[in-house]
């Protein structure tokens, strides 16, 4: 099933300039970027990104993280993009990341952990709204798509 799926390279990734090598990762696997933007977000944002954690006692540090400076935020689709992004990442804790992931090749702490993914559908439809505009996702076709998304078998 084509789904769609928030990515964000947090301030972290972008000041150890990895944004390309984080974004090859999602490329080079076969999922298409349909929305991408460079922002240095909000107080707000932040906590209505990070709301379900709201009670927890992380909730503060979260959102002092993500507000430290730019991050990239990357809406990409393909077949199951959710479980693939999740799997391309790594676990949470780069400790228990494996190599050949983002955390397990590129972070040491959890705290520094470079990439946040939307971890279910529903999820993912609440964070893309909250990240971008629906004019802010662009439809296209890529000739590589058919060599990426197998034909429908109706």
């Amino acid at each position: 099933m084509i789904e769609r799926t928030l990515v964000l390279i947090k301030p972290d990734g972008v000041q150890r300039q990895l944004i390309g090598r984080v974004l090859t990762r999602y490329e080079e696997r076969g999922l298409k970027i349909v929305g991408l933007k460079l922002v240095h977000i909000d107080r707000a944002l932040a906590e209505a990104h990070y709301a379900v954690h709201r009670d927890k006692p992380f909730f503060a540090g979260l959102v002092a993280f993500i507000t430290i400076g730019p991050l990239v935020a990357v809406a990409l689709q393909g077949p199951d993009a959710i479980a693939v992004v999740r799997t391309i990442n790594g676990a949470t804790r780069p400790g228990q990341a494996v190599p050949g992931t983002i955390r397990g090749d590129f972070a040491l702490e959890t705290a520094l952990n470079l990439v946040h993914a939307s971890d279910g559908p529903e999820t993912a439809v609440q964070e893309l709204a909250l990240w971008f505009g629906p004019e802010e996702l662009l439809p296209y076709e890529r000739d590589i798509d058919r060599w990426v998304n197998a034909p429908d078998e109706g």
